[in-house]
């Protein structure tokens, strides 16, 4: 088994997700200390008495990453149960509906940017402090391929994946002096519920339909596999991603290489 994160604290939000739950088991595996944060309790227990059996140590938290409150508590609550931070992954998202701008719902687009926004926001604001107390460490935001490209019908998506390269990038600018590497993942579509959401979204009437298109659209012909994106989030919170900081990396099949 890996110790590359023996000693280590992670935080991961939106751990009951696809991509939450492989990136929290490989953290666990590599010797890492977990906090898993979900707003959904019932998968959150899952995920965390599966790593407890299997011999992990794991806080189970269940949060609203856009409450400043919920996310100043997990914090809290890493540091009395595991000495601090040394990790964290913002990776909670919601993927809205596929309207037209003019008759996309108001509450809808405020959901959107209050998870994938302000939770990115929240997550670093209140770890941050943390990290920095035990001499440093690495950040990383889930954004989209939807951050450097746009799509008709997902504007709130589109305008809160752009925002968290955006916040990315500040956080790293600032941060680098102590310590602190803040890197942005970029998926393409990975299977599991947020694109079969989009999918029904986009194609009601077919939504296989919608699926062989956006996998043909892809140059490998198929979608990412959460394992995948995970394998570029626990590199970049490695020791060998020493000096990188500030990026946004696709994991997209070279999807954005087309743009």
């Amino acid at each position: 088994m890996s110790t590359v994160f023996e000693g280590k604290v992670a935080i991961v939000t939106g751990a009951a997700g696809e991509i939450g739950a492989v990136t929290a088991r490989q953290f666990c595996e590599g010797g890492a200390r977990l906090v898993a944060v979900d707003l959904d309790g019932r998968g959150l227990t899952t995920l965390t008495d599966a790593l407890t059996r299997d011999g992990h140590d794991v806080l189970g938290l269940t949060a609203d990453v856009s409450a400043t409150a919920d996310m100043a508590h997990v914090v809290d609550q890493a540091r009395r149960a595991f000495g601090g931070v040394d990790i964290l992954v913002n990776n909670a998202g919601v993927e809205g509906v596929v309207e037209p701008i003019e008759s996309y719902p108001d509450d809808v687009f405020d959901r959107v940017m209050a998870i994938n926004v302000k939770g990115v926001f929240l997550g670093m604001k209140h770890a941050v402090p943390a990290i920095q107390a035990r001499g440093g460490g690495a950040i990383i935001n889930l954004a989209s391929v939807a951050g450097v490209s746009g799509s008709a019908g997902v504007c709130a998506y589109n305008a809160s994946k752009h925002a968290v390269i955006g916040l990315t990038r500040s956080a790293a600018a600032q941060l680098g002096a102590v310590g602190i590497r803040v890197n942005a993942v970029c998926p393409a579509p990975v299977t599991g519920r947020m694109i079969t959401s989009l999918e029904t979204g986009f194609m009601p009437e077919d939504p296989a339909a919608a699926r062989a298109a956006g996998e043909a659209n892809n140059p490998m012909q198929r979608y990412a596999q959460p394992e995948e994106v995970a394998n570029l989030v626990t590199y970049l919170a490695g020791p060998t991603a020493s000096f990188l900081n500030g990026g946004a990396y696709m994991v997209d099949g070279g999807l954005t290489a087309k743009l």
